[in-house]
């Protein structure tokens, strides 16, 4: 077996140590995957790199669906997947060795037509209520650096957009397309043109699978210089979205 055999065969046995590379997938974040007719037929940039991912591999490939990103990196210490697609996190890499990122997605606030706020710093100016979901990049670090905005974490998104239209909370945090879908799908809600965050997501694996994470950085840095990376946006309609 050659050298470089050899070095495949180490990486293979630490990304797919049951025998087939197990990705975990957010369906909470649409701009990465969208459900497929069937488990194993998801559509989008993230499953588009998975299934690259196995073939150079050589191994078989499952998705180990999740609803949260929160519930991803949650599992990191359990043996329930090898792989994940979340956004890059202090807190997370703690636990997850992460690649650059492939794809860089803005982070927006919603607010009511006739609510004051213009710029993202206006809703930290007024001390407005934020609705996010928990364990969401963005959630983290608006816990983080907010210091007069008031967080307010649900469980999922769809809690925090009833929230929203209950009145409950004066703004609603997250993806921009995610908030744009929700402006345009009930009247008297806008999105505030300047993001407030660049959520940079990336391939991760377990904190103690070195050769792996040398692996999947080199796999991702040809995935994006390739434009392998552009045309699966482009597929999957986020032809808009921006690869760092």
């Amino acid at each position: 077996m050659s050298a470089s055999q050899t070095e495949l065969s180490s990486v293979v046995g630490e990304l797919a140590p049951h025998g087939a590379l197990r990705a975990a997938l957010n369906y909470g974040n649409v701009v990465l995957v969208r459900r497929g007719a069937a488990e194993d037929t998801p559509t989008g940039v993230s499953p588009d790199l998975a299934r690259e991912l196995a073939r150079r591999l050589g191994v078989p490939l499952a998705f180990v669906p999740y609803e949260r990103a929160g519930d991803v990196s949650g599992s990191a210490a359990a043996d329930d997947w090898d792989i994940c697609f979340l956004a890059v996190d202090p807190l997370r890499a703690n636990v997850i060795a992460f690649t650059e990122p492939y794809v860089a997605i803005e982070g927006s606030f919603l607010v009511r037509q006739v609510a004051a706020p213009a710029l993202p710093g206006d809703i930290e100016r007024l001390g407005l209520k934020v609705g996010a979901t928990k364990g969401s990049a963005y959630e983290l670090h608006l816990s983080r650096v907010s210091k007069s905005a008031r967080i307010v974490c649900f469980d999922t998104f769809e809690q925090a957009s009833a929230a929203m239209l209950a009145g409950e909370i004066d703004a609603l945090a997250g993806v921009r397309q995610a908030m744009e879908m929700f402006a345009a799908g009930n009247a008297g809600y806008r999105v505030l043109p300047e993001s407030f965050m660049s959520i940079r997501q990336a391939i991760g694996t377990k904190i103690e699978r070195p050769r792996a994470a040398a692996y999947l950085r080199s796999f991702v840095d040809e995935m994006k210089s390739s434009g392998f990376v552009a045309a699966a946006l482009s597929r999957s309609g986020q032809g808009d979205v921006t690869v760092p």
